[in-house]
């Protein structure tokens, strides 16, 4: 089975935290299965790790080239881990994957998270009398888990992540190709090959993207987070909403544009940042008397802002139809999500606007994705990350903002002391708009304008071919215009992004939609 993940991220631990990998001189059973348990009972939500058999280790650094196996002996493993995994309870099955290294064969086990933890395994798999054991994470070692540990282990059983969980009302069809390919790409999986010559059930089996009994296996809905270019119609109000208040909200509330932004979580991401980069972050420089370099700044670092958009939708409750809306104000930029912190966080560790630690994730595999697309680090690094972006660039401290009941989490980034008391955007628009019910109409129309003057040869011949017929399907544009399904996707991506183009409805009976 090809891996999710390229192999030399994993012996260079990149993307994947070094405590969720493991590296083994040699296949010891005993050993290995302590392990397997601890990383599918994922005691800190971390989800899971991996083994690599074959690579010997000093100080936590894969040796390189690698020792590797016999690959005569790899078959002999794989046949008695089919053993030693029914003594697993309940049952689990790992995957592993076959890989050519240096020259050499070395065989990698990978331990997603289970979804009916905790798991028990022999004490030694090995003995004739089995002893069965809760394992958990300690650091990079892996211990039998007693006393509080063990009953908050048994306690978790019932706190599966929603991002882990089947959902029967996701289809296969939800999936796109194009967005799955693009991810495996991106992360260098061998998995990318052969996408599109095999079942797309097997590759998501693969990525352990489907859960449920044999008979009636289930889309998990990280897959549609991640996968799918409609996910709002699985998870409501999966969006964000981007509205300026030139003046600020409450001296000028009348005067504002609204900017809904639609796709998965990365498109989610990419999308905000895009606009937000197009439209609000400038850089200033100031001359200096007597000194001949200039003081160079932004209004926004933008580093800080990503940081702050991806936990907003990396930590969001998706069972929750609230969107996250990302406010602009002559002040500041307020990045608002539903619902807040986790109760495990004092008040006193929020006020303060550091690091915020809770081993209860709502979305754990949704931020391994997103670590392998290098978009968060984890381990509770995006207020420090925030706050060392602002520093560096003169402005003052991000705050972060939630009630009693943790309802929701708002983070404030104030905007750079040197910039003026009013948004300023960057490309040209006509006179702010000062109307109630057509604010957000006339902002539409505004930026329409601007965003028609510079479309490519694409984005034109779908605009024509909706003009004509605005129930034209994906198949017949790739026919039409000659071009590949993903440069069609992107094309309606971004004219979508420019309010140029909606779609209304689902996709059998929906019909599109020209703002021109």
């Amino acid at each position: 089975m090809a891996l999710p993940i390229n192999i030399e991220d994993l012996l260079n631990r990149r993307k994947i935290e070094s405590n969720r990998i493991e590296f083994k001189k040699g296949w010891n059973p005993t050993d290995i299965y302590r392990s397997i348990g601890a990383f599918a009972n994922d005691f800190d939500n971390l989800g899971g790790g991996y083994i690599l058999i074959g690579v010997e280790e000093k100080n936590g650094v894969a040796q390189r080239p690698v020792m590797g196996v016999n690959p005569e002996a790899v078959d002999c493993i794989m046949k008695q881990m089919v053993g030693f995994n029914n003594l697993i309870e309940p049952y689990y099955m790992p995957r592993t994957s076959v890989e050519e290294i240096d020259g050499k064969t070395i065989l990698v086990i990978w331990i997603p998270a289970g979804v009916n933890r905790p798991y028990a395994v022999p004490n030694d798999v090995l003995a004739k009398v089995k002893k069965p054991v809760y394992c958990v994470r300690d650091g990079s070692s892996s211990i039998v888990a007693k006393g509080e540990v063990l009953d908050e282990l048994r306690d978790m059983a019932n706190r599966v992540p929603f991002d882990e969980r089947p959902n029967s009302n996701i289809k296969l069809t939800d999936i796109s190709m194009a967005l799955l390919r693009d991810y495996l790409a991106k992360v260098d999986s061998r998995l990318e090959k052969v996408l599109f010559t095999q079942p797309l059930e097997q590759t998501l089996e693969q990525m352990d993207l489907m859960d449920g009994p044999s008979e009636n296996r289930m889309v998990k809905n990280v897959a549609a987070m991640m996968f799918c270019e409609h996910p709002e119609r699985i998870f409501r109000y999966t969006q964000v909403d981007i509205v300026i208040f030139p003046e600020g909200r409450i001296s000028d509330p009348n005067n504002f544009s609204e900017t809904t932004i639609y796709g998965s979580v990365p498109q989610l991401i990419q999308g905000s940042l895009t606009y937000l980069k197009n439209n609000i972050i400038r850089e200033y420089v100031k001359k200096q008397k007597n000194v001949p370099e200039s003081i160079r700044f932004f209004n926004y670092p933008i580093q800080a802002l990503e940081e702050a958009i991806v936990n907003a939708l990396y930590h969001r409750d998706y069972q929750q139809f609230e969107p996250v809306e990302i406010s602009v104000e002559p002040d500041g930029i307020h990045i608002l999500s539903i619902p807040g912190p986790d109760r495990s966080i004092s008040q006193a560790v929020i006020d303060k606007g550091e690091r915020m630690i809770s081993r209860r994730y709502r979305n754990r595999r949704l931020g391994d994705f997103l670590k392998e697309l290098d978009l968060t680090e984890g381990r509770s690094t995006g207020i420090p990350t925030i706050q060392e972006e602002l520093k560096k660039n003169g402005s003052p401290r991000a705050t972060v903002e939630t009630n009693g009941e943790r309802s929701f989490i708002n983070v404030f980034i104030p905007v750079h002391k040197g910039c003026g008391k009013r948004v300023v955007l960057n490309a040209p628009v006509n006179a702010p708009v000062k109307s109630t019910a057509n604010a957000t109409v006339n902002a539409t129309a505004n930026a329409t304008v601007n965003a028609t003057a510079n479309l490519n040869k694409t984005q034109k011949s779908i605009i024509g071919m909706i003009a004509e017929n605005n129930r034209v399907t994906y198949n017949e544009m790739i026919e039409k215009i000659g071009v590949d399904r993903s440069n069609i996707y992107r094309a309606i991506k971004t004219l979508k992004e420019k309010s140029i183009l909606e779609r209304i409805g689902e996709d059998k009976n929906g019909y599109w939609k020209l703002n021109i």
